[in-house]
């Protein structure tokens, strides 16, 4: 076969998307799609960072017809739009964000209207699917790498229609009924993109334009559709959702990726929601290669021309649907030609909120930063709290910066949820003889270095009578409320320590969000600053009190 159908609905009038609950056809479809492959600029390769499921989708039908490629970075940082630019020069962005800041070429979505649908003169619409070269790359898809720059992967729209449609059957979505699937991952991200748009474009099925987030916002969402439904969604959101005791709609399919899913949740997501847990495990590299109903049983199944085989003492993936030979980042237990188990990721992975890097990028991007002479990404023991996210740390030597500069920059070249707190300014990192940092070391700085927010109710009685028409909060207030919260993180009796110092700099003012870095560089001594915003309103420190003598 040469060529791959844009479509596998059966009809013009066949529902592709679901968008605010209202129908939009295959054949509406086709001519947005049509539409906006006429307008686009002479680039090859375009990022689509539309939000709206169904303008992106449209933005890629559009780039296949016209044979473009779609860019899907892991991130839009500017660092990683600057790397992009370099990779494709001719790139542009299309967007629907008229506010988008993104330093491409842009193209907004247009918002006008959609055109009336060319009709045939017995009053039946035209429908002709877009047949898509086999061969063609349909998208280039960026993951992090060791040396901190993206590292593209081509995938062709064979490769990508194979791996769709096996796991379409693995998911008993081809059971010509047409689901509809709500995705709280976007379409850019590798999962979102095979799970929700491509599903639905290449198994006949339909999906949601929204991107649902909290789960209030899920369950609207999933009763403005018709059943059979599907939720595609991740680990984190499954534990939101169960923790909002919410009376869910019912749903025909859950599927959960980006992050391994624990047994537990898993059987007790079946038994609050009654419908069945399939997780997906997969790549950026590989795209989707195994799924396993976490709740029967660990094993994870590959799909069906997919091989895992042991080179050089690493698990590598081949066959099927996957372009090239592929080293898996993760440990990786082969148990039958077809099955295995997971054991945990590589060493150099961190994943956080569903996102996965590493830390040689993420120190590579540190060190990259004028002004820093050393620095390391770490994460700190003990903060995996009941929401399983992990927390990122990081110790650099850079005697000219602020931490307020390196986070800064930081935000130009990293994801924000791999954004360290706290980030440590040091002399110089704890390295041993041999140049590596001892994992103990650098918990230590970490313990020596903590960041706490300091909630002040917007109605705290010391607003009202401090002062009239400009309530500020009191600097006595301010200070036993940072001790408190001293007190709780660090787990010391304050009864053993006295205030050696404060300054106050600036008022707060109700409402602000306030965080403390507070620090203790020697034994006896915390030193805090207390944050409003972007300033300093305090800063202090504490000694700790003279032992007693012996019992007479």
């Amino acid at each position: 076969m040469d060529t791959i159908a844009l479509l596998s609905h059966g009809s013009p009038k066949a529902v592709i998307a679901y968008r605010a609950g209202a129908p939009v056809t295959a054949e509406r479809f086709l001519s947005d799609a049509r539409r906006l492959a006429r307008s686009l600029p002479a680039g090859n390769h375009v990022l689509n960072v539309c939000a709206d499921r169904y303008r992106f989708t449209v933005g890629l039908a559009a780039c296949l017809m016209s044979a473009r490629v779609s860019l899907l970075p892991s991130s839009h940082t500017p660092e990683v739009i600057s790397q992009l630019a370099n990779f494709a020069p001719d790139a542009f962005c299309l967007t629907d964000d008229p506010r988008c800041d993104i330093e491409l070429p842009k193209v907004h979505y247009p918002e006008g209207p959609p055109q009336r649908v060319a009709e045939m003169p017995d009053g039946e619409s035209t429908w002709d699917i877009p047949q898509i070269a086999v061969s063609q790359i349909a998208a280039i898809v960026f993951t992090s790498g060791s040396t901190g720059t993206p590292l593209p992967y081509q995938k062709t729209w064979g490769r990508l229609a194979g791996c769709v449609r096996d796991g379409a059957a693995r998911l008993g979505l081809l059971d010509r009924r047409s689901h509809v699937l709500i995705g709280t991952v976007p379409a850019q991200h590798m999962y979102g993109f095979e799970s929700t748009v491509l599903l639905a474009l290449l198994s006949g099925n339909a999906f949601c334009a929204e991107r649902p987030f909290y789960p209030a916002d899920i369950a609207a969402v999933v009763t403005g559709v018709p059943r059979p439904r599907a939720l595609v969604t991740t680990p984190v959101h499954l534990r939101a959702l169960l923790a909002s005791e919410l009376d869910l709609p019912p749903l025909d399919l859950i599927v959960s990726a980006t992050a391994p899913l624990g047994q537990d949740l898993a059987r007790a997501v079946e038994t609050a929601f009654h419908a069945p847990l399939l997780e997906i495990y997969g790549s950026t590299e590989t795209g989707q290669i195994a799924t396993r109903r976490t709740a029967e049983a660990l094993v994870w199944r590959l799909w069906p021309d997919v091989r895992l085989t042991v080179m050089n003492e690493q698990v590598c993936a081949h066959g099927g649907h996957i372009e090239q030979l592929t080293a898996m980042q993760d440990l990786i237990e082969i148990t039958g030609d077809k099955e295995f188990l997971l054991h945990g990721r590589t060493a150099d992975m961190v994943n956080i909120a569903g996102k996965r890097s590493s830390f040689g990028y993420l120190n590579a991007q540190l060190n990259a930063i004028p002004g820093v002479t050393d620095g390391v990404f770490f994460l700190r023991d003990s903060t995996m709290g009941s929401t399983g996210v992990a927390r990122l740390a990081a110790a650099v030597v850079a005697p000219s910066l602020s931490v307020a500069a390196l986070t800064d920059q930081l935000r130009r070249r990293i994801d924000p949820v791999f954004l360290p707190r706290p980030l440590i300014i040091v002399d110089r990192l704890p390295r041993n003889a041999t140049g590596k940092l001892p994992h103990q070391e650098l918990q230590q700085l970490a313990a020596m270095n903590m960041q706490t927010p300091i909630a002040i109710p917007t109605d705290h009685p010391a607003f009202a009578g401090h002062f009239p028409l400009f309530p500020v909060l009191p600097g006595a207030v301010l200070i036993d409320e940072a001790l408190q919260a001293i007190e709780r993180t660090r787990g010391i009796d304050l009864t053993q320590w006295q205030l050696a110092a404060v300054k106050f700099l600036d008022a707060v003012r109700p409402g602000e969000e306030l965080r403390m870095e507070h620090a203790a560089p020697q034994t006896g001594t915390i030193r805090f600053t207390i944050h409003a915003a972007n300033r300093i309103v305090a800063s202090g420190s504490l000694s700790s009190l003279p032992r007693s003598g012996a019992a007479a």
